[in-house]
């Protein structure tokens, strides 16, 4: 399964090699086998390659939004070429992060019932980016990890080229409080003493604890991931919450986006809205 990871990694490396060069966007490569395209500010600093131009200026004026910009990229010192400005995490053409901002950060992607409708949102609502949940814990504390977009009654988790939902230690999982009243936890699976896909696991606890839905957005070309989704789907013990839970692809949710997102999103990320089959038609 990982190997849709490493297939849609090198597409999208391809893409956006001849994206930024046929559109002259500042941009370097990254070190290794499979060199990645991150970008940097043009020079006016009024855009960014990485980013659709009528979004990046929404989130330049929003400075919530704007500091999420911030992140700075973990790997830059060995895997980036040395630059005067830090490399920051939201640069490379692999951020799902980026993929999230662009679409929610668009004026005009939270404007009408399109999108809404389909996430069961109400129009208008201002999304929150790197929103801790704070889930409690048996020893009386809080979980302080985020989840990546807020969205009124919503919480999203967004994938792109990431291998999973991340595993984690078996004596943290089991930390938090509510764990066994929300799953059934001896059909989680476990991999030497580590529980695979964590972070759904933390944020249907959240969702749980804070009486929200919950939305994971992923491509399409990433079969393993959805597959990931329904086997922690199976371990709750809530349908109630079941039905408050939710795996949609770019995919899916590029048909209602406003039209220049949509050729941005197919230009660049390869992400075009799935096609009817005769039969549907």
């Amino acid at each position: 399964m990982i190997a849709s990871a490493a297939q849609l990694r090198q597409e999208l490396a391809t893409r956006n090699a001849s994206y930024a060069t046929s559109r002259e966007l500042p941009h370097v490569y990254s070190y290794g086998e499979m060199p990645v395209v991150v970008y940097e500010p043009c020079g006016d600093g009024e855009k960014h390659g990485n980013f659709l131009d009528a979004s990046y200026r929404a989130i330049l004026r929003n400075p919530e939004w704007n500091r999420r910009l911030g992140k700075i990229h973990t790997n830059a010192a060995r895997s980036l070429p040395r630059n005067d400005r830090r490399w920051r995490e939201l640069d490379s053409c692999m951020s799902s992060d980026a993929l999230l901002m662009n679409v929610f950060c668009h004026p005009g992607t939270l404007r009408t019932s399109n999108v809404c409708s389909m996430l069961g949102v109400q129009p208008g609502e201002s999304p929150l980016f790197g929103f801790r949940a704070r889930v409690p814990l048996v020893n009386g504390r809080a979980d302080r990890t985020e989840v990546d977009m807020k969205l009124g009654g919503l919480l999203v988790e967004s994938k792109l080229t990431e291998s999973g939902f991340q595993c984690q230690a078996e004596d943290l999982v089991e930390s938090y409080l509510g764990l066994r009243d929300v799953f059934e936890c001896r059909r989680l699976t476990k991999v030497r003493d580590r529980y695979v896909s964590y972070q759904l696991i933390r944020n249907v606890l959240a969702a749980h604890v804070l009486g929200l839905s919950f939305c994971v957005i992923l491509d399409a070309r990433r079969p393993d991931l959805r597959e990931a989704w329904f086997t922690i789907m199976t371990c709750v013990r809530s349908s109630e919450l079941r039905t408050r839970c939710q795996v949609l692809t770019w995919q899916e949710l590029s048909g209602r986006l406003p039209r220049e997102l949509q050729r941005f999103l197919q230009n660049k990320y390869g992400i075009e809205p799935p096609r009817l089959s005769v039969a549907a038609k």
